[in-house]
């Protein structure tokens, strides 16, 4: 009898230590399910902060990359004009006759939103002031080329109106 009561109450302890094992699991099931949960949630938020900063990248390179072309484009814009009135310039300086002259005084006039367009040339600067020569017209200055068969001025700058035409050319006078 002493030994079934023995075992009785090593059958009850061992009972009673697989039902604590039992609830300690579920409690580490339980635990282990929220820390889970966090841990995915935390991915998912990390996940969802690396997409959207490579969407501002992208977006910053692709406003770069709008900015550099747009820059490009001006230049370009700046410079055709520019490289067109210097081949202009170089025609009516060294062409053969006056015919041949007044043709590209004629296409180099239509760069210009008048025939009375002033030219300003530079005959020195000196801390940023330019002293100007007497002020002419294109025309004018373009009927010199064609008479003096040289030309002696660089262009500076040139200011365009809304249509795209020159409304001001600035030469500078080279020594």
């Amino acid at each position: 009898m002493l030994q079934i009561k023995n075992s009785s109450r090593l059958i009850m302890a061992a009972i009673l230590i697989l039902m604590m094992a039992g609830v300690g699991c579920k409690s580490k099931k339980k635990a282990m399910e929220a820390s889970n949960t966090a841990s995915l949630e935390k991915v998912k938020q990390e996940q969802e902060a690396a997409l959207r900063k490579q969407k501002e990248e992208e977006e910053r390179r692709r406003a770069l990359a709008e900015e550099e072309r747009a820059r490009r484009e001006s230049e370009a814009k700046a410079r055709e004009p520019k490289a067109r009135l210097e081949q202009y310039f170089g025609a009516i300086a060294n062409s053969s006759n006056v015919s041949s002259a007044n043709n590209s005084i004629n296409e180099a006039l239509s760069l210009f939103a008048s025939a009375d367009t002033p030219v300003l040339i530079v005959i020195s600067e000196s801390g940023g002031q330019k002293d100007y020569d007497r002020p002419t017209t294109i025309r004018d200055y373009l009927n010199y080329l064609k008479d003096q068969k040289k030309n002696f001025n660089k262009i500076g700058n040139l200011q365009f109106d809304s249509s795209g035409k020159i409304t001001e050319l600035e030469l500078i006078k080279q020594k």
